[in-house]
């Protein structure tokens, strides 16, 4: 089971962990952790195999077989110069008119799950998050490099930012969702 829970958080990361938070979210000691991930490494960190399990010091992450780098940068680099959704452009124009925003106060607004739409604006760094200790309140940003692209030096100098980032009516909405939240 614990190496079963390991793999799939590690799947799902997409980033190094550490291995005290993976022994905390599996709820079990490190040193079972350590084990685990031996034969984890054992199991994949294989020539033939397109993923591999590196620790390196105290963090460990799932990555793809260095022996494929070419086609999966050709595969990442298709992702963030693709052009942008109309759901991805809603969510962004939000973002820069209303941002920092959390996650919850992006979906309320627009009213669907924006969890894959953060993801790929993340990718193309369109967007930064700043973390926030409590989690799912991680508030997104826009990046410079937005900015330099539509030749502006802040999101202020957007067309009727003034009138659009802050709309009562949105205000509103947001509030009371915060304050539901918060029961």
């Amino acid at each position: 089971m614990l190496k079963s829970q390991i793999e799939s958080i590690l799947f799902v990361a997409g980033k190094p962990l550490a291995l005290k938070d993976l022994a905390r979210l599996c709820a079990s000691g490190k040193a079972e952790v350590e084990v685990v991930l031996e034969d984890l490494k054992n199991k994949y960190n294989h020539e033939e195999n397109g993923i591999n399990i590196i620790v390196a010091g105290s963090e460990v992450q799932l990555v793809s077989n260095p022996k494929n780098k070419n086609i999966v940068e050709s595969l990442v680099k298709e992702e963030v110069y693709s052009e942008l959704t109309q759901p991805q452009l809603e969510a962004l124009t939000i973002i820069a008119y209303r941002g920092p925003i959390t996650k919850l106060e992006l979906e309320t607004i627009r009213g669907v799950n924006c969890s894959l739409i953060l993801r790929n604006l993340l990718i193309k760094d369109l967007i930064s998050v700043e973390e926030d200790k409590v989690i799912d309140h991680n508030r997104y940003r826009v990046t410079s490099k937005l900015l330099k692209h539509l030749g502006i030096n802040e999101v202020e100098q957007l067309p009727d930012y003034d009138k659009l980032s802050k709309s009562e009516s949105l205000t509103e909405i947001l509030e009371q969702t915060n304050n539901a939240h918060d029961v």
